[in-house]
């Protein structure tokens, strides 16, 4: 049986963590940060959930198979890489484009998409290893 107290942690970290992995995502387009911290973050949110309620909460929460976050994320990766090449430049050369939103335009590159295909590598990878761990 689990302890209330990990629990009542969980339920009020957990929320917080995941937060605090989309601001370090986000912060990593210009700054260190990034898709492998964040996705380390959101991994040690998931062994609180492990630790908490154990595997079938964090199947739940995940609502797709780890193996799936792990190859979605490696293609993601690939395919931005492809993209500087279609582009005429080198593999993984960055590419940016104008995106408008509201009034302004926003500058999205192949490196934020690239730093997504990572986040979503990590949050395979960690979490299939959590779920294979505690299984057994």
């Amino acid at each position: 049986m689990n302890s209330l107290i990990v629990q009542t942690t969980a339920r009020a970290l957990v929320p917080a963590m995941l937060v605090c992995s989309v601001a370090l995502f986000l912060r990593g387009h210009h700054l260190p940060g990034g898709g492998f911290s964040a996705g380390l973050l959101v991994v040690a949110a998931g062994a609180l959930l492990l630790l908490a309620f154990g595997s079938g909460q964090v199947r739940n929460t995940l609502r797709t198979s780890a193996r799936s976050l792990l190859a979605g994320g490696l293609a993601l990766a690939v395919v931005s890489g492809l993209i500087g090449a279609v582009a005429g430049e080198a593999f993984l050369t960055g590419v940016w484009s104008a995106v408008p939103l509201s009034s302004d335009l926003v500058k999205v590159g192949t490196p934020l998409v690239f730093d997504a295909g990572v986040l979503l590598v990590v949050i395979g990878f960690g979490v299939n290893l959590l779920l294979l761990v505690e299984e057994g």
